[in-house]
């Protein structure tokens, strides 16, 4: 989509004003990934200048957040490329990820003011969801409210304003983009918190079922330990190597209980909500982004 170079360049552009030679350098060894934000924002905003750049800001936070992420999770690849912490160091990815947040919020002063602030604050929740995310992994999370309001902080509260920020440039419906936004966002984790459990490693790209090794307790894990009545078996398998047997049992009561078909349910759900809040908004592209996402093969 030429829109989408139009935004990779004014990132470039962006970064080129900070006039530091390290900070390009790195910028061409991140992996681009499917630009949804931006996706939202032009479809939303339509494609001019304006938009380009609000794309722009969003990108470089998205990207901030996970040059930080990489570095707490200690991941050594990002998108099937190797991270800026394995290639660098975790402090050479901390302080890119800083110049990349700190350009941007000097970018969203040029903004109309709402916007400013409905982008900037989402970063604040979004920083809060990256903390809460790290707290969870402590110990088995039972909250299901814990859950949903970690991934609405660190996943969904950026698409959110993204979609809001839209809406406000193009003179719509804030509130009825802002809770699209909210919805494909949580659609969006939830998703992949099931696909961890129903695609095997080969087409994840990652092992399957890492989320639960990882201290991860999602919403099929959830709804799996809420339903079961002899919840210390699937206690004991928490942030532990499975075995092949352990994960086919992991596997069949999350089958056998309706976890795992209920988790499904939630995402279509929240999607479905989306799609009937847009119904009078003439945004068939942004109802067919959420269908695609809701209404695939798990």
């Amino acid at each position: 989509m030429e829109a989408l170079n139009q935004v990779k360049n004014q990132i470039k552009i962006f970064v080129q004003e900070c006039n530091d030679a390290k900070s390009l350098q790195l910028l061409d060894l991140l992996a681009t990934g499917k630009m949804l934000r931006s996706k939202l924002i032009l479809k939303i905003a339509g494609i001019h200048e304006d938009s380009i750049k609000l794309c722009a800001i969003v990108e470089m936070i998205h990207a901030a957040s996970l040059l930080h992420d990489d570095v707490i999770d200690e991941s050594d690849t990002r998108r099937g490329q190797p991270s800026v912490n394995a290639l660098f160091d975790n402090k050479t990815a901390i302080m890119f990820g800083d110049i990349l947040y700190s350009k941007a919020f000097t970018q969203l002063t040029f903004m109309p003011s709402e916007i400013a602030y409905t982008i900037s604050n989402a970063v604040t929740l979004l920083s809060i969801g990256e903390m809460l995310d790290v707290d969870l992994t402590a110990e088995f999370n039972s909250d299901y409210d814990k859950y949903l309001d970690m991934i609405y902080k660190k996943t969904g509260s950026l698409i959110e304003a993204a979609a809001k920020a839209a809406a406000i440039m193009a003179n719509k419906d804030k509130d009825k983009y802002a809770l699209y936004g909210k919805n494909l966002g949580l659609a969006f984790q939830m998703v992949d918190d099931i696909l961890d459990i129903t695609q095997d490693s080969a087409t994840l790209g990652k092992p399957a079922m890492l989320d639960f090794v990882e201290g991860k307790v999602t919403i099929p894990y959830l709804l799996l330990h809420e339903r079961l009545e002899d919840k210390t078996r699937l206690e004991a398998l928490y942030k532990k190597p499975l075995t092949q047997e352990e994960a086919a049992w992991i596997k069949k009561q999350m089958n056998l209980t309706g976890a795992l078909s209920d988790s499904i349910l939630q995402a279509k759900t929240l999607g479905n909500e989306a799609i009937a809040v847009l119904k009078d908004e003439n945004s068939t592209d942004l109802i067919l982004i959420m269908k695609a996402m809701i209404e695939r093969e798990f």
